[in-house]
């Protein structure tokens, strides 16, 4: 992140991280946990702004330009009320059948200046990670799951995120032997100059999964993508892996 310091919007510290760099830091839920990690629910956009001018210059010179979600897969943030939820169990995987994810999670923390690991550009842009300060998928609240959208080799694990539907599932096993199963309910591209950042890493009454990648417009002047792509995932079920 350098010396860099970045505006504030609704309060919240924008941070756009370079290919080894870092996140904002994510929204609190315990006592302990909330001191460490209050500034993020503003990870304001970023949370995936992975991928530097050199990944990104090979996409687009490939003339490789990754989906983006559409004004139809809007859908919603979540059911209208409580469902299903399992014990706290750490993941270990996640697969997207639609568009042909099958990950290794990683379990990234926060780096010395309280803004979220990303993770390496170098060794794992295939590798999605679970933010490990959040829920672990299919407990009560909000459980984060972020992934680059491409490297220096072009395409990375996130990269056709925004081609995702309502009613698409995502299978995230869990260390326990559970299967966690959840169903995408909306699909949406923010700018980082208007992320709702409280929306997205805010407290919910039901097990709720965000994946979050870059996307839209690159500004090569800044070096960043304008926007994120969002979805909004909720527990459907769960299976023995």
């Amino acid at each position: 992140m350098g010396d860099l310091r970045w505006p504030r919007v609704a309060g919240f510290r924008v941070v756009a991280s370079w290919p080894e760099g870092g996140y904002a830091r994510p929204p609190a839920k315990s006592a302990s946990v909330r001191a460490r990690l209050a500034g993020v629910a503003g990870v304001a956009g970023v949370l995936l702004i992975m991928g530097g001018t050199a990944a990104v210059a090979v996409a687009f010179s490939s003339q490789h330009h990754a989906p983006q979600p559409s004004l139809a897969a809007a859908g919603a943030l979540g059911p209208s009320g409580p469902g299903p939820s399992l014990p706290r169990s750490l993941p270990v995987s996640a697969e997207i059948p639609a568009i042909g994810v099958d990950s290794t999670l990683l379990h990234l923390g926060a780096n010395a200046d309280g803004s979220m690991q990303v993770p390496s550009l170098v060794t794992s842009a295939n590798d999605a990670a679970w933010y490990k300060y959040s829920e672990t998928p299919g407990q009560l609240g909000t459980s984060i799951i972020e992934g680059h959208v491409d490297s220096y080799d072009g395409p990375a694990v996130f990269y056709r995120l925004g081609a995702l539907r309502p009613g698409d599932l995502i299978e995230v096993g869990l260390a326990d032997g559970t299967t966690a199963i959840f169903r995408v309910t909306g699909v949406r591209e923010y700018l980082k100059s208007n992320y709702p950042a409280k929306a997205i890493y805010g407290t919910t009454n039901y097990a709720a999964l965000r994946l979050i990648t870059c996307g839209g417009a690159f500004d090569y002047a800044t070096g960043h993508y304008l926007s994120s792509t969002v979805v909004f995932a909720s527990l459907a079920a769960s299976r023995p892996t």
